[in-house]
């Protein structure tokens, strides 16, 4: 790690791109994106003017939750390429001065890795069955699950192991999540000694850092105690995160994390880990970016909050002081590949709630108006010190697909639900490169693993190239001027507080951020960048947002 009086590790002011690998770029037709395809926009990617890519799970996997079901993660799946192309990938990226975070998947491995074959051939008690979580089910022959958790996905967190040759009782298998992703026993030694090895066999292909996957549920509270509630890792609205669930942020997991932190400290480069931790209150999560853990921990208080000045400047504020009380830094975040995309979520009547999934049965998003106000919220985000994650295709301004036909779902809480819940398909639709051609240039023949929706045309990259008031422009113009000034090392300093209003200073430059219905008056100032044409001197319009700075002499 960087010692004391060089240069700021690349970590704390990063801008970091999520890449969901499947529906980025398809370079053989296949409709599923792939790692070519990745590097065959890498100029795109360096241009946009972020720092690092996240790339999602493409390791080898059945793929019954998209990836995020591992059954050799030393492999790279046959669907996104191999481990020569996952290495060019990492070259490409460097060679364009972009870092890469892989996504790290140590909950739970798929049922189809060979340790999980080995379990369900092996006896009650055996070393292969102490990797993960076996019991004894309850009841007339062991035919009730042995407690009551549910899974995230929903229905019983538990399967009982297909019949047994010898005729022997079956023992029932903990998932968290769906059945194809039984969760590891990580109080096994064995398992540690495992992963310290699979973070080494991709250090050492030169990987700048690893984002970890349910970072808060490796360890369970002794014994599986009883819980009532589902093992949720949120809900529609933030306060239904439990804070005491036994399987989630146990004191445990931070011993894992300690012995992460000093095996990417023996690698030269400023290597990171970013949690993916869903944990109540803010300061049970900076736990997890304490000096000798983690680096950073996305900010999903920040990515659930409504579309209120009072609520994001309570949060803002909340979310520094718990952070720089361990001398952390804070990763905000507006989308990812498990949420509603904002732009959507913002054109909702109670704009900013988080619902699990959007079809033509639900209210429709006014698609304008969450686009408005996706383009000013952006100027909070990235004017606030910290690094931040973008999520692909947020930079176009692209909304859900809220009218995705239920023939066409995958996602296994749909499932599991019996489509109570629609899931996370709808922001996980391949990206629009060009306004014509049959998958609008996401590949040449058309297939594709998810449908795109008609107005995916006007979002294409191509269209947003040739117009300078596009999202992509916005993008563009508010990362470089983020980076001319130093915002992501920056302070913050609140102006005097605004109805409706988010004000605020870094540095040199004033961000302002409308969120109400009228109008509101600007300071004296140069305006450096605008959300929307300012046509009323002096006065910034509703839903609506600017970067400023002093007017110059």
């Amino acid at each position: 790690m960087a010692q004391n009086g060089s240069a700021p590790v690349w970590w704390k002011d990063a801008v970091i791109y999520q890449i969901y690998p499947r529906s980025f770029a398809d370079s053989n037709g296949d409709g599923i994106g792939d790692l070519p395809g990745i590097i065959s926009h890498m100029p795109y990617l360096e241009r946009l003017g972020v720092d690092a890519l996240w790339i999602s799970p493409c390791f080898q996997s059945p793929q019954g939750d998209a990836g995020y079901d591992i059954s050799d993660y030393r492999k790279i799946d046959p669907l996104f390429g191999t481990v020569a192309d996952y290495e060019a990938l990492i070259k490409e990226a460097h060679d364009h001065g972009l870092r890469i975070i892989a996504d790290m998947v140590p909950n739970h491995t798929s049922d189809q890795h060979v340790w999980f074959k080995e379990a369900l051939a092996s006896e009650p008690g055996s070393a292969a069955r102490e990797r993960y979580l076996f019991r004894d089910g309850k009841g007339k022959d062991g035919c009730e699950p042995p407690n009551n958790w549910q899974s995230v996905f929903g229905g019983i967190a538990w399967t009982q192991e297909p019949e047994r040759k010898d005729g022997k009782p079956r023992q029932w298998y903990l998932h968290l999540f769906d059945s194809c992703q039984p969760d590891l026993n990580w109080d096994n030694p064995e398992v540690r000694t495992e992963f310290e090895s699979v973070l080494r066999f991709w250090l050492d292909r030169g990987v700048d850092g690893f984002r970890i996957d349910v970072a808060h549920g490796l360890i369970k509270e002794k014994g599986l105690p009883p819980y009532t509630e589902r093992a949720t890792m949120v809900g529609e609205d933030d306060d239904k995160t439990p804070s005491n669930a036994p399987m989630w942020d146990r004191d445990g997991v931070h011993e894992i994390y300690r012995a992460w932190h000093k095996l990417l400290a023996s690698y030269p480069g400023d290597r990171m880990l970013v949690a993916e931790a869903w944990v109540k209150p803010l300061s049970r999560l900076a736990r997890y970016v304490r000096p000798d853990e983690m680096q950073q921990t996305f900010n999903f208080d920040y990515l659930l909050c409504r579309w209120n000045a009072a609520k994001y400047r309570e949060i803002i504020t909340d979310s520094l002081e718990a952070m720089h009380e361990v001398g952390a830094i804070t990763a905000w975040v507006m989308s990812n590949h498990d949420t509603v995309r904002h732009a959507s979520r913002l054109g909702l009547k109670d704009a900013g709630a988080r619902p699990q999934g959007i079809d033509a049965a639900h209210e429709q998003p006014d698609e304008a108006l969450g686009l408005r106000r996706a383009r000013a919220v952006i100027f909070m985000t990235l004017g606030l010190p910290g690094s931040a994650t973008l999520y692909q295709g947020e930079e176009l301004g692209l909304p859900d697909h809220t009218k995705l036909d239920r023939k066409y779902r995958q996602d296994p809480a749909f499932f599991r639900t019996d489509g109570k819940e629609i899931g996370r398909d709808g922001c996980r639709i391949p990206l629009p490169w060009k306004a014509d051609g049959p998958s609008l240039g996401f590949n040449e023949t058309g297939e594709l693993w998810l449908p795109q929706p008609e107005q995916y045309k006007n979002y294409a990259v191509a269209v947003e190239e040739k117009d300078p008031d596009s999202p992509l422009a916005l993008y563009r113009s508010l990362l470089a001027h983020r980076k001319a000034f130093s915002l992501g090392l920056g302070a913050l300093e609140w102006a005097p507080e605004r109805k409706d209003v988010v004000e605020f200073c870094n540095g040199p430059v004033r961000v302002i951020l409308n969120c109400g219905d009228k109008e509101v008056t600007l300071p004296e100032g140069e305006i450096l960048v605008a959300s929307h044409a300012i046509e009323k001197p002096g006065f910034l319009p509703a839903n609506a947002a600017v970067w400023m700075t002093e007017k110059a002499e």
